[in-house]
């Protein structure tokens, strides 16, 4: 049985949580230590003692809470950080003399965890609200604002807010990978139906497509329709797979990600890959044969000469009959490109085309010269009789997006 990969989604700010998870704890011991060594100062000790303890079970009853993105509730946020300003609030009424004398607040530090919760959570907008709200809570704590307090609040503002935008940059990065391992593994999938295909679809229809010929008469024509089966289908497994047309960008909070994407008949101006426009031509009697990387062409030069080549294919099914076979050739140079379309059928004798244009019949004149002509390039046709037509379709790159 085929494994099956499975893209496992990597948490890149796991490790963020339990670090608030811990900072939480250890501030919270360094609120109740303060308290201890510095009890004497308190007028009314009871109104700490009661806070912290409130704090002490908060903290620690809330720690799944603080686990990852998903327990952190916006609920949870709101009430952690009604706690944390309740304490602040509730300084002075503790120690009479925390207005003037500048000292820890209750929960002292243990705020910057809650701040950093919504950092954590929301980003570096929640991040903002949360510890401006802090700050309104410390200068109405003091009565009035002081440097110290400007400093503290400075520093926890500038702090998560850092923190916050830090995080979102994390998971933009994180979704952009999460992505990126998507789409290697759907490609390995691809990849892996296409080599099942190939083992088995494929070499069935090679030997009904023998079989048929050999038995001949309606088993010819069965034959025959395989044979074309399968080379659509070779084409599609080897071609088909990761043939970009459109280069689109999705930038999501300073991280992007390239994706490539196939579009048949776009409206923008993103270049097209003429290799996809000219794989459908191909089948049991069109041969085609194409560079390794993309054939890149602004749409509308694209679209023509795809089109060219497309008469020039009819002209060969009309002209050359059912069983010719023909051949396409494209050529990728810096300056220039050029497709081939040659046939093995019985050539065009002298002097056709002049009479075909005598008669009003304008195909090689309109659907193939006139369009190379309005994108600013050549058609030129060779034919010997007896020995097949080719007709060369050159479209320079300079003037291929000026229609």
């Amino acid at each position: 049985m085929a494994k099956r990969e499975r893209v496992v989604r990597m948490s890149v700010e796991q490790p963020l949580w339990r670090a608030v998870t811990g900072y939480r704890v250890l501030t919270m011991v360094y609120a109740v230590l303060i308290f201890v060594f510095g009890r004497e100062r308190y007028e009314r000790p009871w109104v700490a003692i009661g806070y912290l303890a409130v704090l002490g079970v908060w903290t620690l009853a809330t720690l799944p809470k603080v686990a990852s993105a998903a327990s952190c509730t916006k609920r949870f946020l709101v009430a952690d950080l009604a706690v944390a300003l309740a304490g602040i609030l509730l300084t002075p009424l503790a120690d009479a003399q925390a207005q003037s004398v500048d000292g820890p607040t209750l929960p002292s530090i243990w705020t910057a965890g809650s701040v950093l919760a919504f950092a954590l959570k929301g980003g570096w907008r929640w991040a903002g609200v949360a510890s401006s709200l802090v700050a309104v809570a410390n200068i109405v704590e003091r009565g009035h604002p002081t440097r110290d307090t400007f400093h503290n609040v400075l520093l926890v503002w500038v702090a998560s807010i850092a923190i916050g935008y830090v995080v979102e940059v994390a998971r933009a990065s994180e979704r952009t990978l999460a992505r990126a391992l998507e789409i290697e593994a759907a490609t390995r999938e691809r990849e892996r139906l296409a080599r099942d295909i190939h083992d088995s679809v494929l070499q069935v229809l090679a030997m009904v497509q023998r079989r048929g010929t050999a038995l001949g008469g309606e088993a010819a024509e069965l034959g025959r329709m395989a044979g074309e089966q399968e080379v659509a289908l070779r084409t599609l497994v080897a071609g088909g797979l990761a043939r970009p047309s459109l280069v689109s960008e999705d930038e999501s909070e300073g991280a992007f990600v390239r994706v490539v994407e196939v579009d048949d008949d776009p409206d923008d101006d993103a270049p097209v890959d003429l290799r996809v426009l000219l794989a459908p031509r191909a089948g049991a009697r069109v041969t085609l044969s194409e560079p390794g990387a993309p054939v890149l062409l602004p749409p509308p030069a694209a679209r023509e000469l795809a089109n060219a080549v497309g008469a020039a294919l009819d002209n060969v099914r009309v002209h050359a009959g059912e069983d010719a076979h023909a051949w396409i050739l494209i050529e990728d140079w810096p300056d220039e490109v050029i497709v081939t379309v040659r046939d093995d059928g019985p050539g065009i004798p002298e002097g056709r085309l002049a009479e075909a244009w005598g008669e009003g019949r304008m195909g090689v004149a309109l659907s193939i010269r006139g369009r190379l002509r309005d994108l600013g390039g050549s058609a030129e046709l060779i034919s010997v009789p007896g020995q097949g037509t080719e007709v060369e379709l050159k479209v320079p790159r300079g003037k291929a997006g000026e229609k």
